[in-house]
């Protein structure tokens, strides 16, 4: 078995500000590594559930948060952005994948909570589903024949997961409090816990019938402005003062259009007025 895991950095224990995701920050450099302890924890518990190899996708911002000195397992580490499938980049040659360090969908309760962009997003919507960052990512897999077999964050996150991956292995790290307050396991109760799911997931990995199928993505923005400006993309409509949709044929297509969706509309944003 070949093992992807999708490292976000959100979901870890201890994360409850943006400080401690910003990267280049002391917050930050705090964090990364009960992050990379976290990561750690799953692969050596996928290789000792029987996984023959554990590929690594860091998928937090900048995508360049991990350690690798601190690996003890064998693994390999994709590092760095501007990736084909972003977060779930690898996931093509994967028999399963495991979403590490999730949390919830913009506009809803969670920990740090939001959707591809930290803000500005009050809402995305899959095929009429509210949709996180995991809902979104579970549908790209699903294209490829491959399973999500577990998933770590808040509460929160597992309570989502339980709605696109009903199966899957669920670690909840911490409990939400509010959007920046949680009740944080310790990073060793974590690191057992994860290592101990890992294991017991790698029995539901395995490649299943691929979903191809076309795909419905609706994003509501904080402004009306920033649904003006991603219209520039042939497809994306707007369907209401602050809402834009399209429609594609596969989930490959609609999550690379969402992505260009988001980084224009990030462009088409003044720091301080939004």
């Amino acid at each position: 078995m070949r093992i992807l895991i999708s490292a976000d950095m959100e979901g870890a224990t201890g994360v409850t500000c943006p400080d401690d995701v910003l990267p280049g920050g002391p917050g930050w450099e705090r964090m990364r590594p009960l992050f990379t302890d976290e990561v750690n924890a799953a692969v050596e518990g996928l290789h000792r559930g029987g996984a023959r190899e554990v590929v690594v996708n860091d998928a937090h911002w900048s995508m360049r948060n991990l350690m690798p000195e601190r690996f003890e397992w064998p693994v390999t580490v994709i590092s760095g952005r501007h990736k084909d499938l972003s977060m779930i980049e690898g996931v093509r040659d994967a028999d399963a994948v495991v979403f590490l360090g999730y949390h919830a969908g913009a506009g809803l309760e969670g920990v740090l909570a939001h959707t591809y962009l930290a803000n500005t997003i009050t809402g995305v919507w899959l095929d009429g589903v509210r949709a996180s960052e995991g809902r979104l990512n579970a549908a790209v897999a699903a294209e490829f024949g491959v399973p999500v077999i577990m998933v770590t964050g808040d509460d929160k996150t597992i309570e989502d997961a339980h709605g696109y991956a009903p199966k899957a292995v669920g670690i909840a790290v911490k409990d939400c409090i509010s959007r920046y307050a949680a009740a944080c396991r310790t990073p060793k109760w974590a690191v057992r816990a994860i290592r101990k799911g890992a294991a017991e997931a790698v029995a539901l990995a395995g490649r299943r019938e691929a979903v191809v199928e076309p795909h419905r993505i609706e994003v509501e923005f904080d402004a009306e402005h920033l649904a003006a400006a991603v219209t520039v993309i042939p497809g994306v409509e707007r369907c209401g003062e602050r809402r834009v949709g399209f429609e594609l044929p596969t989930m490959y297509e609609a999550i690379r259009c969402f992505k260009a969706v988001t980084t224009i509309a990030s462009a088409a944003m003044e720091e301080q007025y939004g």
